[in-house]
């Protein structure tokens, strides 16, 4: 990873708002992911279930994420709970070095000290969408789609 120091995050502030607000990924990806606007929308929105995250090296806002912890995936009722990672917006110009892996490596960390055993996460598929990314990262497709969107998970140990 190619850092000035050890990456961390965040929690969204009056602060680093504008810095949130500011991440884009490359034009290519837009289809893939909702920009950072809508996923703090969706937080405002959902303040028990989402866990929007600015990610920071040094004092340079590099990515975004919005996790979610323990929702009723189908909307049922609970008959599926499930954590994992809502959104994953990387800066256009920070891609590939590391800052994805150490977003999802975050999330994992965090599900893991709630308890959970399990790490989903869905994309749209595409050439330039995110598939070998969480596919390199050991995420297994488990046959679901939801709306057009793939539904991988990860076993956390």
């Amino acid at each position: 990873m190619t850092t000035t120091t050890a990456p961390r995050l965040e929690e969204i502030t009056a602060g680093n708002l504008d810095a949130a607000l500011g991440i884009r990924v490359r034009p290519d990806q837009e289809f893939a992911v909702s920009p950072v606007v809508k996923s703090l929308a969706e937080a405002f929105v959902h303040p028990g279930t989402a866990w929007p995250r600015l990610i920071m090296d040094g004092d340079r806002a590099v990515g975004f994420l919005m996790a979610f912890f323990d929702i009723d995936w189908h909307d049922d009722g609970g008959s599926v709970v499930r954590s994992g990672l809502w959104r994953l917006n990387i800066a256009a110009d920070e891609q590939g070095k590391g800052y994805g892996r150490f977003a999802v490596e975050s999330v994992a960390a965090e599900i893991r000290r709630r308890g959970g055993k399990e790490f989903h996460v869905c994309w749209h598929p595409g050439p330039s969408g995110p598939e070998n990314f969480y596919l390199g990262l050991g995420f297994r497709k488990n046959g679901e789609v939801v709306g057009d969107e793939t539904v991988g998970v990860l076993e956390l140990d």
